[in-house]
This record gives structure tokens, sequence and C-alpha cells, in this order.
């Protein structure tokens, strides 16, 4: 049937509606045709050559803002994502997860090691890597469940999806993040399971985590924490999170009830990771995202445009920029 239009009429067509701008509608009144028709003439029209489209070549990348964060916050990855800002949030996650994913996964090499955090900006980060068996890396979770439901930005699901497309295995951390006791905490933490993946966890090569708040934190939007436990955080200063692990302004963990009660990698053994990648969309996380580079556990960053500039402009604030030496630390 779609031999039966000739040439001319799909040249006709094509140059009513991507020339000269007439709506579908109007061209088929025109040619007395369906809007269907309409829109079958201008597919074959493309099928066949007549209509040939060209998109400019766009650089999802804004090296000059990649340079700058790398420069004032001494980072050893930095990618930066344009994005339109009227996207919500989203949209914008998509759009950072996949134009970044090229890049984070052009870092990892055959048969690594990677710790995987929780975040939604990290669930579509991965989701986004190419399907291959070459590398067959080992990914490995860094915090334990936090509830019954399971959520496609947890980590036990991140890390499934992140094996599954990259070929590799996977070791859960089959575990409550939270418990009611130190005393619990410290038994689970002897199991023969929480001892394998923290070895794995001390071989890691690269960790993606996610840069949480106390305002904006999977633990206070699944209610794992009570009132009394957020404001006994901020009492101590909390201004970031990671892995259920919440540290203050210098990079410190807030020692507090909370910390003896979380089943997460420490921050000071993220620190030892070689490379250790936020992935953060939007503005609020600037504060945050400083302090866990000033306390040296987060080494590289993916972040879209509008939360780079933000994060440049807060560096003008009091507080430390760069990681701290590991003399400092100790």
């Amino acid at each position: 049937m779609q031999n039966f239009y000739s040439n001319r009429l799909l040249h006709l067509a094509a140059h009513l509606y991507y020339v000269k701008g007439m709506r579908q509608a109007s061209l088929g009144k025109y040619l007395k045709i369906s809007q269907a028709k309409v829109s079958r003439l201008l597919s074959l029209a493309q099928e066949r050559g007549i209509v040939r489209i060209i998109v400019a070549d766009f650089e999802p990348r804004d090296r000059e803002l990649e340079a700058g964060l790398q420069a004032r916050f001494g980072l050893a990855t930095a990618v930066v994502i344009k994005a339109p800002q009227e996207l919500s949030l989203e949209e914008l996650r998509k759009i950072l997860g996949r134009f970044a994913a090229p890049e984070i996964e052009g870092l990892i090499k055959p048969r690594d090691i990677i710790a995987i955090g929780s975040g939604r900006n990290t669930r579509e980060l991965v989701r986004n890597f190419s399907i291959s068996t070459g590398k067959r890396p080992t990914i490995v979770q860094t915090v334990g469940n936090v509830d019954a439901s399971v959520h496609d930005f947890d980590a036990q699901e991140i890390g499934r999806v992140f094996s599954q497309r990259l070929g590799g295995d996977f070791l859960t951390f089959n575990m409550p993040a939270f418990v009611p006791t130190k005393k619990i905490r410290d038994a689970l933490l002897a199991l023969d399971q929480s001892r394998v993946v923290n070895t794995c966890l001390n071989q890691a090569r690269m960790a993606l985590v996610g840069v949480g708040t106390l305002d904006n934190s999977v633990f206070i939007e699944r209610s794992m924490l009570a009132e009394k436990d957020i404001a006994e955080l901020k009492a101590a200063g909390a201004v970031g999170e990671i892995g259920g692990r919440f540290y203050n302004a210098a990079g410190r963990e807030c020692d507090t009830r909370w910390r003896n009660q979380v089943l997460s990698i420490e921050l000071d053994r993220l620190a030892a990771i070689p490379q250790v990648i936020g992935v953060v969309s939007g503005t609020d996380r600037s504060a945050s995202i400083r302090a866990a580079i000033a306390g040296g556990f987060l080494k590289g960053l993916v972040i879209d445009e509008t939360g780079a500039r933000a994060l440049l402009a807060s560096a003008d604030q009091p507080g430390p920029a760069r990681p701290k030496s590991q003399k400092s630390k100790k």
C-alpha cells in the first residue's frame, strides 16, 4: 500500500509540513486525506530519504563548570550535566542518569569491586549503563535494608540492576539498616555474612553514593528516625547523610545514639576507597556535599548544572571546602 504513494505526493506533503509549517490537520484538508494518512505520508517520506532530519550536535556536559568544581574542591572526577531549568526533579534525575552514565561506566575496569549506595539519582545512573558482560564487576551493598518494603532506589535493588547490566556479581548486605541497640548491631556485624561483605568493601576501588541532608533523607522519608533522633542530630550539627551516617560541617560523623545503631559502611572506610562519587541533583545539597568533601569521603561528583552553580556559590560560606589530609583525619 505504501508503494501507492508517489514521490511527488510525498515531496509535496513534506514541503508543506516541514518547510511551510502547515499542521497535519490542515494538510489533510488541503490534500483531501485523513490526518492518519498524512502521518503515514510523512513517515514514508523519511523512509525514502525525501526528508532527512538533522539534529545539531549537543554537548550534554558543562566542561567549564566541571573544571571549576575540580579546581575549587580538589575533586578527582566531576561530571556536570546540562538540563533545562523547567524540568521537574524526577525529569532532571532522568536526564542526569542518561548523560552521566557513559562517563561513569568508562571509569569501571574489568573485575572491579564497586560499593553501591541508595538514592534516586544513583538509580537513574545505573539504569542507563549499557548491557554488557565484558567487565563483570562485583557490586557490594553498603547499607542495610531500610525497611520490609523494597523500593527501586534502595541499595539492594540498585545493586541487583547494576550487576545484571554489567554481567557481574552482587553481594547483598541482607541486614536491617537500623537496629534498636548497639549490642544488636555488633551481633549482626559479627555474622559470617557481614564479615564477607565488609571484607569485600575493604577491597572496593569505586563507590557510588547518594548524598542526603537532615531534611531530605530516605531515613526521614521512611520514618526511621523519631523526632528525638532528629532533634539529637540537629543538636549535634548534622548537615549531611551518606548511607545513614550523619555528619557535621567539618565532615565528622555526629556522635549520637543513631551512630551506634546503623548498619552501613563507616565514613572512615568509605574515605579509604579510591573513587567515591556522589550522584546528586538539585540545589539543596551544597552544604552536605562540601562537608563530605571536607571529610575526605567524597572524591567525585555527578551533578546537574544548576546544582553545580549553587555548590560553587556556596564555597564562599564559612567552613572547610577541601578534603583534609590523612594526618588531620586521625
